[in-house]
């Protein structure tokens, strides 16, 4: 009896410290991975979101995945570097006229506002009386907003870098997505082998399941309407000839994206359309943004509903909880979370009704 109670312990102590361990490891390689956690984020969502249309290229090039990962990284990278490279030289240039400007205001006097800047309702008079101050006594004036201006130019240029950041994560996910393309379903073995060992069949491929309709519903209905609001939104831009069309458009992209909306953008342009006296294009405007709008708050839920079998709201939800707490990709996160929460209760319900219908 007394000779079994060491080799207990024993037991125990050796399984305690193989799960300390373990649980070393394991937050090791958390350490070691968790900078590429963004990377591997966006390389899920493209290999989900475009695993349809890589396949068919690879049989339109005759079964060849390589040349196929080849030709849809150049092409994705091209498209999705395009608009960043773009906003990175609009700073640029705007960095360069503010210095401009200031050299001329040094040497010349700040010169007056444009007249439908101090004619704009509300808070036209205001932008003025402080414009006159400034032109008067320019130190006095700029000293007393002297923090507020630093912190918009560190905001100005951590913007920049942020941008540079998320550029860089985007073609490091394009180019790893593409890897995970050329394997297709060999890079999914382990996983439904893990998943089956721990859930069984039936669920383990339907968490799986979920999780790939969660990824393709928020970038299919969210990320997809958002490029069509920009698209349409940069057509009424340049028919109304509006100057910075394309800039404008892509923020238009990014609050549709982050679920403020395109409103934000719409009704700026139309105070500044009536402050210049253009009344009939501020007509148009206005009854173009709303058609904005409604496109907005219509596409999405029919693209996500086509997206897969689960329901808007679930989606929805995680979409907006998601960016709350882990920005942009926790759009993502979020909507996966809630997919498989969803998924998992509802096969513990359909178990549940099994077990009640079974006679006593």
């Amino acid at each position: 009896m007394n000779s079994r109670i060491p080799s207990t312990s024993r037991r125990i102590i050796e399984t305690v410290l193989v799960l300390l361990l373990l649980l070393g490891l394991m937050y090791a390689l958390y350490d070691v991975l968790k900078v590429f956690f963004g990377v591997f984020t966006f390389a899920i969502i493209f290999a989900v979101s475009f695993a349809k249309l890589f396949e068919r290229l690879v049989v339109l090039l005759g079964n060849r995945r390589k040349l196929a990962a080849t030709i849809y990284s150049v092409i994705l990278i091209a498209i999705l570097a395009l608009p960043f490279i773009y906003i990175i030289s609009a700073l640029n240039q705007h960095v360069k006229d503010v210095n401009h400007w200031i050299t001329n205001a040094r040497d010349n006097g700040i010169p007056g506002l444009p007249a439908w800047i101090t004619g704009m309702p509300y808070v036209g008079g205001d932008i003025a009386s402080f414009w006159q101050h400034l032109q008067l006594n320019p130190k006095e004036t700029a000293g007393v907003y002297e923090h507020q201006i630093r912190d918009v130019l560190h905001h100005v240029i951590t913007t920049g870098a942020g941008i540079i950041g998320v550029a860089l994560q985007f073609i490091a996910g394009i180019i790893v997505s593409a890897i995970f393309l050329v394997s297709g379903e060999k890079m999914l073995s382990p996983l439904y082998a893990t998943m089956t060992h721990m859930f069984g069949e039936k669920d383990g491929h339907a968490l799986i399941d979920a999780t790939g309709q969660a990824v393709k519903g928020v970038a299919i209905g969210v990320m997809g309407t958002a490029f069509i609001a920009a698209v349409i939104s940069w057509i009424g831009f340049t028919i109304a000839g509006i100057p910075f069309a394309l800039g404008l458009a892509a923020l238009v992209y990014f609050l549709v994206l982050i679920q403020v909306g395109p409103l934000w953008v719409w009704i700026p342009l139309v105070i500044w359309m009536v402050a210049q006296g253009s009344t009939g294009w501020a007509v148009f405007i206005a009854i173009y943004g709303a058609g904005v709008m409604v496109i907005d708050g219509v596409l999405k839920p029919i693209l996500i509903a086509k997206s897969g079998k689960l329901p808007f709201l679930v989606l929805f939800l995680g979409v907006i909880g998601g960016m709350v707490a882990w920005g942009f990709t926790g759009m993502f996160k979020g909507a996966i979370i809630l997919a498989v929460f969803y998924t998992v209760f509802n096969s513990w319900l359909e178990k549940t009704k099994v077990v009640e219908r079974r006679p006593v």
